[in-house]
């Protein structure tokens, strides 16, 4: 990750998975409003759909994974060196471990849905523990560094920590669609911040940033709160448009139906009278 591209892939990955989160989440809780009392059961299509989601966990970790070991420059799989007596690259290693524990949680995904005997809950503990290794091993990573470098990422571990906490409470607390919008809210807020860490770390142009300034430090925290703040407004957003889009489509499906009942029984009595006609 020591570089702008470093930063953008995962910030990419994250974006795109919060507002995967929404969309998939909003619509679930519409479903589930609109359903009568003691219906459970999802719809075969909420199936395929978390399905798709565990593969891409699975896939996106197993690339990462390959970038962190295979690059140029990096350990090739080996993580110590006899020769030098000295570890290799702990840092891409480190990423790796990353990726290995959301692919875990993508597997976790795909087998809770496959199988009604895995435990309910066994997806979200699987997420919430990826996050908690992530925020782990990062906490532990920039030591020893310059001190906004140092505080730009602790800031990130108030959304990793934080979307760990509320998956976990999912475990417990089942479709409450507030816990599920707060998670897609703070994947969004550390895709975002990541792009953030890249572009005061490793700028694409203009002057680099001074990364002993305090003042600097000061205005990353508050920049931090922006971050926060559009990513509820984008999550609001989101849940509105998809909600009253969903609502729109359910009705007219709702009005073809009436029609078509109707129809149905006008024809019916039509053919009655028709039929009472003849005999008489």
């Amino acid at each position: 990750m020591a570089n702008f591209g470093g930063h953008a892939i995962p910030g990419s990955f994250f974006l795109l998975y919060g507002f995967w989160l929404t969309v998939k989440h909003i619509l679930q809780h519409f479903w589930r409003t609109n359903q009568p009392k003691g219906r459970q059961m999802m719809p075969p299509l909420f199936k395929r759909i978390e399905y798709i989601e565990g593969g891409f966990l699975i896939f996106a970790s197993f690339v990462g994974i390959m970038v962190e070991q295979f690059v140029v420059d990096g350990p090739h799989a080996h993580l110590y060196n006899t020769e030098t007596n000295s570890w290799v690259k702990l840092m891409n290693w480190q990423h790796s471990t990353m990726y290995l524990f959301f692919g875990i949680s993508g597997i976790a995904l795909v087998v809770s849905t496959a199988f009604k005997l895995a435990p309910a809950g066994v997806d979200r503990l699987a997420l919430s523990v990826a996050l908690f290794v992530e925020g782990f091993l990062f906490y532990f990573h920039v030591h020893s560094r310059p001190p906004l470098d140092a505080h730009i990422h602790s800031l990130l571990l108030v959304a990793v920590f934080g979307g760990s906490a509320s998956t976990m409470l999912e475990v417990f607390i089942r479709d409450n669609i507030v816990l599920e919008l707060l998670r897609s809210c703070l994947f969004l807020l550390q895709g975002s911040w990541f792009y953030q860490i890249g572009f005061v770390l490793f700028p694409p142009s203009g002057p680099k940033w001074d990364l002993e300034l305090h003042s600097n430090i000061m205005f990353v925290t508050m920049c931090f709160c922006w971050h926060l703040a559009v990513a509820l407004l984008l999550v609001t957003c989101t849940s509105s448009v998809f909600w009253f889009t969903a609502k729109r489509f359910s009705g007219r499906g709702r009005d073809i139906e009436i029609g078509m009942r109707n129809t149905s029984s006008k024809t019916s009595s039509q053919k009655a009278l028709l039929e009472a006609s003849d005999e008489e």
